[in-house]
């Protein structure tokens, strides 16, 4: 019997996620998908970006349908693969999310139960919704690179605390609190930055402590600093906190839990489809979760792009 790429699922599985519940996990998740009659081909990330690699080979070779076991930054990196190869629209190929991660902000966007047998159900009923996704040019260095990502970027504060909690995984230690946890460590070193905005035809010139720019509302672990976020409106949606003292922030942290943070009279807020970011001195850039370089940033948008199976109906999203 030949093995019918068209009708099975490419499963790829980060090992690491989650403290290593992708690999603790698998005999389950891999049972789960079996009882379920979902046939697929798993293959295991072995490093950092092997799953950009993993997803765009694959689909080159024709898979058009995705799982992923693992956590934001690997969804991250898939979504990178989708766009790298050439094989297919981005948004013929169908992607589903089996969450192990630390986060898992993406599937909360998508209410994706972090229950494994439910989220194979959710995957099995096919509810697909076709998002947006963002493209940024950045510096490493002297060196200009670009990342797609398909929930949200940090930029300032919170690209140093991502940094920090990367770390921080990378040596075994994690957990839900690990972001607030670095959240108020980060805040002694912290320093403000001279910045230039250009968000479309509106330029912004101001000293700024965190910029967050996204499709989706949730990061850091459940935080919301971006309420109003629309998926699939074509738009960016951007949350600027201003100068700020550091008591400030910590008198104000829960507005980052409960969806009020722009309502605090130093935070601003807009929508966009481009951006453009420039620093004295430069500014860190995370997307994701995944800690990438520095300025300047060019952010683009694009509508409509990546097709995600959620857990809700499309429409209510």
């Amino acid at each position: 019997m030949t093995f019918d790429i068209e009708n099975n699922y490419l499963v790829i599985v980060n090992p690491n996620a989650g403290r290593r519940r992708g690999e603790k996990d698998w005999n389950k998740i891999s049972s789960l998908l079996k009882e379920a009659g979902i046939r697929f081909k798993a293959v295991f990330t072995q490093s950092p970006r092997h799953a950009i690699y993993i997803a765009a080979s694959h689909i080159e070779n024709g898979y058009s349908k995705l799982i992923v076991v693992g956590g934001d930054g690997t969804m991250n990196e898939v979504v990178n693969g989708i766009f790298l190869q050439k094989r297919y629209p981005s948004s013929d190929i169908s992607v589903g999310m089996i969450t192990v991660g630390t986060g898992n902000d993406w599937g909360r966007m998508f209410n994706i139960p972090g229950d494994y047998a439910e989220a194979i159900s959710t995957i099995k009923m096919n509810n697909s919704f076709i998002q947006d996704a963002g493209v940024v040019k950045y510096f490493h260095g002297r060196k200009e690179k670009s990342r797609y990502f398909v929930n949200m970027a940090g930029i300032g504060f919170d690209a140093m605390v991502v940094s920090k909690t990367n770390k921080m995984k990378e040596a075994g230690k994690g957990g839900p609190w690990i972001y607030l946890k670095n959240v108020i460590i980060s805040l002694m070193k912290y320093r403000y930055s001279k910045t230039k905005i250009h968000i479309d035809n509106h330029e912004i010139n101001n000293n700024v402590f965190n910029i967050s720019i996204g499709i989706c509302k949730f990061n850091g672990g459940g935080m919301i600093q971006l309420p109003d976020a629309v998926a699939n409106d074509g738009f960016f949606d951007i949350t600027i906190i201003n100068k700020i003292k550091k008591h400030d922030i910590i008198l104000n942290l829960k507005r980052l839990y409960n969806g009020t943070i722009n309502k605090h009279p130093l935070v601003d807020t807009y929508r966009g489809k481009s951006v453009f970011i420039d620093s004295k001195p430069f500014i860190l850039l995370e997307t994701d979760g995944e800690s990438l370089g520095h300025s300047p940033f060019t952010f683009d948008i694009i509508p409509r792009s990546i097709k995600v199976l959620v857990g809700k109906p499309p429409d209510s999203i």
